[in-house]
């Protein structure tokens, strides 16, 4: 769900003509599902399936925007504090897009390694899809989403490599599946059968074992300096709150509020 979708339904109503489950409504027990061959416009079974669904079904926090930090980690941390107390699923992965050498964009779940005044940061083999779009085009986006608050966070700006020394240390500050994937390594490459990545995966699972301070050298992790974070606050009545933070040259930050 984009922060610029002023469309996100909310939870039905008992009393809410033509929700679905409501009388008279086409989704109501009893009633015949339209028919796709006796009527072409009639949505099919999937767009009924997903119009049917529902966002928010919760009491939304107040965010006011104007008691806001002078610049956007404080906020992070806050938020991010909150989804946790929340009780949100992973508030710590996020989506990373990124632009191959020709520009194409791409888009997966990654999890976040830490966000200080330096940037957010996330990691990664430097021989993977990802890596390799960072490597022609080092600039990318970043975008969580909290439904337990109806919050998201849109970052977006330059990524820079880590010193190799801070790749082991986040490397080796991980669970012994994480090293052992990490040496597995050959990330986005083509795979030949299933049983090979067996093969390789219990090869590095002993050696992680064996040896947890092994070293991977593909695992780099980088950093994105934000030129621009977002703060979206969801809102029932589609009084949706977004706050946006721009970095000046001199490194300090502007503040604006946007139209949802």
């Amino acid at each position: 769900m984009s922060a610029d979708s002023a469309d996100a339904p909310t939870p039905p109503t008992t009393d809410s003509p033509g929700s679905p489950g409501s009388p008279g409504s086409p989704d109501s027990p009893g009633s015949p599902a339209p028919s796709a061959a006796s009527d072409p416009s009639a949505p099919s079974e999937f767009v009924r399936l997903l119009r049917a669904q529902r966002v928010w079904d919760t009491e939304l926090p107040d965010f006011a925007p104007a008691a806001a930090p002078a610049g956007p980690l404080p906020l992070f941390e806050q938020w991010f504090a909150e989804a946790v107390a929340a009780g949100q699923v992973e508030p710590h992965t996020m989506s990373l897009a990124t632009a191959d050498a020709e520009g194409l964009p791409d888009v997966r779940t990654v999890m976040l390694h830490g966000a200080d005044q330096e940037g957010w940061h996330f990691a990664s083999h430097a021989g993977s899809r990802k890596g390799r779009h960072l490597a022609a085009r080092p600039y990318a986006a970043l975008g969580f989403y909290w439904p337990a608050q109806g919050r998201q966070i849109r970052v977006r700006g330059p990524v820079t490599v880590a010193p190799p020394e801070v790749a082991r240390a986040d490397l080796h500050a991980r669970s012994t599946g994480a090293l052992a994937s990490a040496l597995v390594g050959r990330q986005s490459e083509v795979l030949d059968s299933y049983e090979e990545l067996e093969r390789a995966s219990d090869a590095a699972w002993d050696r992680a074992r064996r040896e947890p301070d092994a070293s991977a050298p593909s695992w780099t992790v980088y950093v994105l300096a934000p030129d621009e974070v977002e703060f979206f606050q969801g809102d029932a009545r589609r009084r949706h709150v977004r706050l946006t933070y721009r970095r000046r040259e001199d490194g300090t930050w502007h503040k604006d509020l946007l139209w949802p």
